[in-house]
């Protein structure tokens, strides 16, 4: 049976991937506070879910038709290399900035010129970094249609920002679905779940009411 959004998301709660803790909220490396924080790279130590998961993003990937699969930069390497292997395609992967050594590559493997690519990220925030993946995969000629991704925030700015780079976005799980499944499990209450709905609107704001930058 196919994994569904539903699926992920309690996956994602089982294993401790995602945790929510509206009173006492995370600090992300950014200094943002945030109710939620999430560690996809957990689900790589659950073969039979981990299977699930890379059969959704090589079904999501074929919709795209790549010649090429690439991964973000680290978490998403693990997940692009298991689909471009299922896909028999090459495989390169996308570091954040330009190596400041060697050849100084910022997009390692194969030249993406002339491929359509298939970004694979494990997680979509604000998208920034996957943006500048994709744009160094363009600025080697390459044509980059989506981004897939296990789990997304749904961030406003994400989805302007992706919006405004013609990139498609494809996520197997997101911040409503988890959200919900966490209040049927009783791991939000009505509060919990008015704090995360007031974060997602805006995470500076609500930073900055919980002592964040």
């Amino acid at each position: 049976m196919p994994l569904s959004p539903r699926d992920l998301a309690g996956c994602l709660l089982d294993v401790g991937a995602v945790r929510l803790q509206p009173l006492d909220p995370f600090t992300w490396a950014s200094g943002l506070k945030s109710p939620i924080y999430c560690d996809n790279r957990q689900l790589m130590g659950y073969p039979e879910v981990r299977d699930q998961i890379v059969e959704a993003l090589v079904a999501a990937s074929m919709a795209q038709n790549p010649t090429l699969i690439a991964g973000a930069a680290t978490a998403g390497v693990p997940w692009a290399a298991m689909v471009a292997d299922r896909l028999k395609l090459p495989l390169a992967y996308v570091r954040p900035t330009p190596k400041n050594h060697g050849m100084g590559r910022q997009v390692e493997g194969p030249l993406a010129k002339g491929h359509r690519v298939v970004l694979i990220e494990d997680l979509i925030s604000t998208g920034m970094s996957s943006l500048r993946c994709a744009e160094a995969l363009r600025a080697e000629g390459a044509e980059v249609p989506a981004v897939l991704a296990l789990f997304s925030y749904g961030l406003p700015q994400a989805e302007a920002a992706f919006a405004a780079a013609r990139i498609a976005i494809a996520v197997l799980s997101s911040f409503e679905v988890l959200s919900a499944e966490a209040e049927v499990r009783g791991i939000l209450d009505i509060d919990g779940s008015e704090a995360l709905k007031a974060w997602r609107a805006d995470t500076v704001a609500w930073s900055r009411a919980h002592g964040g930058v």
